[in-house]
């Protein structure tokens, strides 16, 4: 906790440093700059500062969080101490294992890549953006992690992605995923429909089919599939985000169902809210948005893309034996109001 003798960084949640006799006025005043109260934070204030940069998508540049830093320290950056929720690295978890990962370059994805392979795993990389794919294994220089640039909903890709991986497939998680516009049933487009639920079911779909004759051969095997808070109730997104969520919850329920004779475990994570979450098309529906804005600012607190990526590897990982079909809602209690 930060008091007058200890400085407050990045680090610092964001309700230390609104408690902070100085930190506080600075953050308030940054708020009322950019049009906005403290009651816009509630959600966030066990989040470290520095995630407000992500938070932003784009909007806010490191600058101005390094400029309050050094607002409330005399001009200077000290060091950063942890606080709040720390990842644990685990080490040699997946020691092994080759683990498919998709949506691995930014947000859940990347995290729950990046935690697979710090610990010991064999990670096959996917996701559609070259240029985020190739930043990923640049920053963990040593990591054993195989890049595959792909469409989950072409055949081809999912082909690349089991050549890439071989023979021996210990895991996968399915976390690539778009959202939709927010529009009610009357207003989803075809268009619409058809790209949510290509991503978010059938590329899930054809890369698990994929999978599962390796894991079958071996007798083992665990996937995660990411759902949503939006596959356990109907007022948190769109139509077409609703339908395919849920849709997701259903595959993972049958499949665990046929496979587990075979020692194969098929769960799923329902996220809440994500600092880093996936970005909203940039014309949102106006009639659906207004439904749902009440019932989206009840959200009790956002995650970080690290402590999602510590429930997936969770139910990856063998800790996660005798587990297979559940649906666990990794919401800070978003799914118990």
């Amino acid at each position: 906790m930060a008091t007058e003798s200890t400085p407050l960084t990045g680090s610092s949640t964001i309700g230390e440093w609104l408690a902070h006799p100085v930190g506080g006025p600075a953050v308030r005043g940054m708020l009322s700059a950019a049009g906005a109260d403290e009651a816009s934070l509630a959600p966030v204030l066990g989040l470290p500062l520095q995630q407000m940069v992500a938070l932003s998508q784009g909007q806010m540049p490191q600058s101005v969080i390094d400029d309050l830093v050094k607002a409330v320290n005399g001009g200077v950056i000290p060091e950063a101490e942890a606080s709040g929720w720390q990842e644990k690295i685990t080490n040699g978890r997946f020691s092994g294992k080759t683990i498919i990962v998709t949506g691995a370059a930014s947000g859940i994805g990347r995290a729950t890549a990046s935690r697979i392979a710090r610990e010991g795993g064999r990670v096959i990389a996917v996701d559609v953006s070259v240029d985020k794919l190739d930043e990923l294994l640049a920053s963990m220089p040593g990591a054993e992690m195989v890049a595959v640039p792909g469409d989950i909903t072409k055949q081809e890709s999912v082909d690349a992605i089991i050549a890439a991986a071989g023979d021996t497939i210990d895991g996968l998680a399915n976390v690539a995923g778009i959202n939709d516009d927010f529009s009610p049933l009357h207003e989803t487009s075809d268009a619409m429909w058809d790209r949510v639920m290509g991503v978010n079911v059938t590329g899930a779909f054809k890369l698990t089919r994929g999978v599962l004759p390796a894991m079958v051969a071996a007798g083992s095997g665990s996937i995660v599939n990411v759902s949503s808070e939006a596959g356990l109730r109907g007022n948190a997104s769109g139509n077409a985000y609703t339908t395919s969520k849920h849709a997701v919850i259903g595959m993972t329920k049958s499949a665990a169902f046929q496979y587990g004779p075979h020692g194969i475990r098929v769960n799923v994570v329902a996220p809440g809210g994500v600092a880093t979450g996936i970005p909203f098309p940039a014309n949102v529906s106006k009639a659906g948005s207004e439904r749902l804005q009440p019932f989206q600012s009840m959200i009790p607190s956002l995650a970080t893309a690290e402590q999602l990526a510590a429930s997936i590897t969770f139910l990856l990982s063998d800790d996660g034996v005798n587990i297979n079909g559940a649906i666990l809602p990794s919401d800070g209690g978003w799914s118990v109001q």
